[in-house]
């Protein structure tokens, strides 16, 4: 009896590397010319958003895409940050609060049920929680099918990575 292969599909990121670029992130505002006295900070919470406050909106994009580069330079997906609606704080100042996406939803997990199936590949996947499980008889069909969940990363607009592959 030939044993199956089988690996997960997960959609996580690397706490450490976050609190990383964030607090890089907080060092260029302190020290970039046209940042350094409008009162902007960056705070992280937890493992659940990230919250810009600055005093206008131009200040806001620059920040954002300082935040943007240090993740992408530490190895993060800006795929992981969910932009909420911009809006007014205390002060004058403009407040922005970005969600971090973390596992996936279970519209997301059964789409990639759906499009592994169609593939006609001989693999099984199933749903467990926050994750999806690959498996099948033959690396090989596991290896096509990471291939295949690769190539259409762009469209299910989430990080993916494949864990616990034996």
């Amino acid at each position: 009896m030939a044993k199956d292969c089988s690996f997960d599909v997960v959609s996580e990121f690397n706490q450490q590397e976050l609190v990383n670029a964030v607090d890089q992130t907080k060092r260029e505002i302190s020290s970039r010319f046209d940042l350094k006295n409008s009162n902007s900070d960056v705070e992280l919470e937890g493992d659940k958003s990230i919250t810009i406050t600055t005093s206008d909106d131009t200040k806001l994009k620059n920040i954002v895409d300082i935040l943007q580069s240090k993740m992408i330079k530490r190895g993060l997906s800006i795929k992981i940050l969910d932009a909420q609606k911009s809006e007014n704080a205390l002060g004058g100042n403009v407040r922005q609060v970005f969600n971090l996406k973390k596992g996936l939803s279970v519209e997301l997990a059964k789409k990639i049920v759906a499009d592994i199936k169609t593939t006609k590949m001989k693999v099984q996947a199933s749903i467990q929680g926050d994750q999806v499980r690959v498996s099948g008889k033959s690396k090989d069909d596991l290896q096509a099918a990471i291939k295949f969940l690769k190539e259409k990363e762009d469209s299910y607009d989430i990080p993916l990575q494949f864990t616990n592959y034996r």
